[in-house]
């Protein structure tokens, strides 16, 4: 199998469902020509023409909007807002027509679009362009919210993504593009969208991450495991929505003791959610109250101060000593 960065693996997944599908359109912000700010769709409309790679004007709202309209006429788009801090200019569009047709038509109408944008910090960028609120999405009932963490993850869900009935918001952490490669298959794969998985089994802690924590979360765990024999146990959320609790819930229940990852600021962030699930479904394994190393509840500091403010391998290894030196 080649191996891939992100960037590679969901352009694949484009021009595959693209090449099969021919309800399948991209539109977005230069998209086009340029092939988007961070090239996923490099090349697609020489391949696809201008029919079924379009480049919009500088309108978030008009972009969601139009491809609510494509999708209920038997399109299925996939847009892509630039940075996810841009997203907010679609909220009306998403929130009022997108996740709500289905309801309102008493299921006549679907909208099968896919919002795509580049969310996260660590990559020196400018203001509004590192936020990390998924929870916005993911709290919004109608809506998929899907985030994956590597390359084969990605062009997987992707591909589920496009194909499911309804709209699905996929955050790509940005940090994660080009970082590192994996092997991924040329023939179709997909991944269920609402499915977690279990990235690293361990026996004394169990560690709750999604997107670009993914890496950071899994550093720690081998420095624990090396360093001081503690083996942690690493679950990649993969979706925030429909969220997957029967992975995590059994797992606390088996180690006792849980850490939450994620880059999103702390309060009301998706960590509390999960907290609340593992409380209804785990509360009397527990042996330490839930630590959540996260972003703060600050604006995303500007590249100077940005590696301060995301949770790295040393503050995910604290809070799995601080939440193992509590006595059961």
């Amino acid at each position: 199998m080649p191996k891939m960065t992100m960037v590679q693996a969901l352009n694949l997944a484009l021009r595959q469902e693209m090449e099969q599908d021919d309800r399948v359109v991209v539109l977005g912000e230069d998209v086009g020509r340029d092939g988007g700010v961070f090239r996923v769709t490099d090349g697609l409309i020489d391949r696809f023409g201008e029919d079924r790679v379009l480049d919009t004007p500088l309108a978030e709202s008009a972009i969601a909007g139009m491809s609510i309209g494509m999708a209920v006429h038997g399109l299925r788009p996939v847009c892509e807002i630039q940075f996810s801090g841009f997203s907010y200019l679609n909220f009306h569009q998403i929130e009022c027509h997108a996740s709500r047709l289905r309801w309102r038509s008493r299921g006549r109408f679907t909208v099968p679009m896919v919002l795509r944008t580049p969310y996260g910090g660590g990559v020196r960028a400018l203001e509004h362009h590192s936020e990390s609120r998924e929870a916005f999405y993911a709290h919004m009932p109608g809506l998929k919210m899907v985030i994956p963490s590597g390359p084969r993850n990605a062009r997987a869900l992707l591909v589920s993504a496009i194909r499911d009935p309804d709209p699905v918001i996929f955050f790509e952490p940005k940090a994660v593009y080009r970082a590192f490669r994996e092997e991924v298959p040329e023939k179709e794969e997909t991944l269920p969208i609402g499915r977690s998985e279990l990235v690293r089994e361990g026996r004394h802690v169990t560690l709750i991450t999604y997107g670009a924590m993914v890496r950071p979360t899994l550093e720690a765990a081998a420095q624990l495991s090396e360093k001081d024999g503690i083996e942690a146990e690493v679950i990649d959320l993969l979706t925030l929505a429909p969220l997957d609790d029967t992975l995590f819930t059994a797992s606390a229940r088996k180690t006792g003791r849980v850490v939450v990852v994620h880059e999103a600021p702390r309060s009301y962030g998706p960590g509390a959610e999960i907290v609340a699930r593992l409380v209804e479904k785990a509360f009397y394994h527990l042996e330490a109250p839930v630590r959540r190393p996260t972003g703060y509840d600050l604006i995303f500091p500007l590249f100077s101060r940005e590696q301060a403010y995301l949770p790295n391998a040393a503050r995910i290894a604290r809070a799995v000593k601080e939440t193992l030196a509590v006595e059961a």
